[in-house]
């Protein structure tokens, strides 16, 4: 059976030979036939896995680090900077909000068939990260060309043991080695892309490390995120109306706040017609910036299931279109709470 699907796949070729019809079949080879059933393989579990996000359930330890591996097979090929093409729909910080991410699907479009990036903060502050974060990884070794996903400030190891993430591993697992692995998944996200030329997506901003997109592409990423630099900065800083200063300490502690002129001087010099960003609550989803050459889009509704906020995302065109869509939480009789959490959250600031 397995020669059949073999030949199948592969094609046959014939000959003339003494007015006979010669049929030849290629016998496969072993590492061919391994492969075969590898595939096969891979594809039932991810049918498996996938019907357990269907019920909100995390993967065996096994399976997630399965899943770590075969996703790090996929982000080590990419850029720092990935280029992508339009149409696209840019996503927000989503923060571990599972079902209020399904809601966005829903009212977006079906991520089988329509190209995403993610802006980063998968994890931290809501109640299922780690189903987010499969649910990610998931789509992404499944549809690598049109799921597009960027690092963000929590996926880091300093922040995700604070806020949540590593809790709910070691709440799930047992002990720390899951999230030790999605760590390492972390440190090989691109930091950024960009949409057809002309359009900028990181989760926080703009460094004064950073004058062009080729010193954007030269930052080594294969690494933590550290408290100054122009990874850190990239992840970590804001924009800010009405600045006397190009560039101030942002209170976060990490990265700075940047003013109108740096940003429109990054995209003139670089030929960019806006920046798509995240990182910062907006109650309405999204908040336009410096006469529309930086947008913030924010995709985790009623965030921390408190704020009452809208969420939205960026539809961009192939005809340089940009449409913003808002929309509101997952409705409460679509979502559960997990007992463990039927508590405030500890995590929100």
């Amino acid at each position: 059976m397995l020669l059949i699907m073999f030949v199948e796949a592969r094609g046959i070729f014939s000959s003339q030979c003494a007015n006979e019809t010669v049929m030849s079949v290629r016998i496969p080879t072993l590492d061919e036939i391994e492969a075969l059933l590898d595939a096969d393989d891979w594809q039932e579990k991810v049918g498996a896995w996938m019907g357990k996000m269907d019920k909100c359930e995390a993967l065996s330890e096994g399976d997630m680090m399965d899943l770590c591996d075969r996703v790090k097979d996929v982000l080590i090929e990419e850029n720092t900077i990935v280029e992508l093409p339009a149409p696209i729909t840019v996503v927000g910080d989503i923060h571990g909000q599972f079902y209020d991410l399904l809601h966005m699907f829903k009212e977006s479009g079906d991520p089988r068939s329509m190209s995403y990036v993610f802006l980063g903060d998968y994890v931290d502050r809501g109640y299922y990260s780690l189903q987010t974060l499969t649910y990610l990884f998931l789509l992404k070794v499944q549809y690598p060309d049109h799921i597009s996903l960027v690092r963000g400030n929590h996926e880091a190891r300093s922040v995700s043991q604070v806020y949540g993430f590593y809790d709910e591993c070691i709440k799930q697992y047992g002990d720390g080695n899951i999230w030790r692995n999605c760590c390492e998944v972390f440190d090989l996200l691109p930091l950024g892309a960009i949409v057809d030329d002309r359009v900028l997506c990181v989760h926080g901003g703009l460094s004064p490390d950073v004058d062009t997109l080729d010193d954007m592409r030269a930052i080594y990423r294969l690494n933590d995120v550290q408290k100054t630099g122009a990874m850190c900065d990239i992840l970590w800083s804001d924009p800010e109306e009405d600045m006397l200063r190009d560039w101030v300490a942002n209170p976060r502690g990490c990265g700075w706040l940047f003013g109108s002129r740096p940003t429109k001087q990054f995209n003139l010099s670089n030929n960019i017609s806006f920046i798509a960003r995240a990182h910062q609550l907006v109650m309405d989803g999204y908040a336009y910036m410096f006469d529309n050459e930086l947008i913030t889009i924010w995709s985790a509704p009623n965030y921390c299931y408190k704020c009452a906020n809208s969420a939205a995302v960026l539809h961009i065109g192939t005809d340089g279109s940009e449409e913003v869509q808002i929309y509101d939480a997952c409705p409460k009789n679509e979502r559960t709470v997990p007992d463990w959490k039927k508590i405030e959250s500890q995590y929100f600031l």
